[in-house]
């Protein structure tokens, strides 16, 4: 039973390493044909401009690619803390539901309901229903506070 394990274990590891280095091999080519290529456009510029506008040609060149990789950067970093957020709401949401679904709530409330009795329990409920979304609305209101970003 152990040995499938191993084996499975075993197979799964030599496929990702050779993915890996086949990743990176790929990786390292690209970067080599990407040198050529800014290689032969600086040796072009040069020939017809000269060395100062060769140098400002590619410096520009690599500064757009910055712009591009950081926008992209800051774009993937938004949604990642949007969609933080979007988990964080539908598990606070989850775990209220999940709470309230529980059999042994229920079955100590309707006990309780049935001891003190339904028309001396319906005043208490009303107060606590109003207490509870006093607290969901100042919990609501501190956590849209502290989740804005300070400019």
């Amino acid at each position: 039973m152990f040995q499938r394990i191993i084996d499975g274990i075993s197979a799964s590891t030599g496929t990702t390493v050779r993915l890996t280095s086949l990743a990176a091999g790929a990786a390292f080519a690209l970067f080599i044909a990407t040198c050529f290529l800014c290689a032969a456009a600086f040796i072009s510029v040069l020939q017809t401009y000269g060395p100062v506008p060769a140098c400002l040609a590619g410096a520009g060149i690599f500064f757009l690619l910055t712009l591009a990789a950081a926008g992209t950067y800051w774009g993937y970093k938004r949604e990642m803390q949007k969609r933080a957020r979007i988990a964080a709401e539908r598990a606070a949401k989850s775990a209220a539901q999940s709470m309230l679904a529980d059999p042994m709530l229920i079955a100590t409330g309707l006990q309780i309901a049935r001891a003190i009795g339904v028309k001396r329990l319906l005043p208490i409920l009303a107060i606590g229903g109003v207490a509870l979304g006093i607290m969901a609305s100042r919990a609501g209101a501190s956590d849209e506070a502290s989740t804005e970003p300070a400019e």
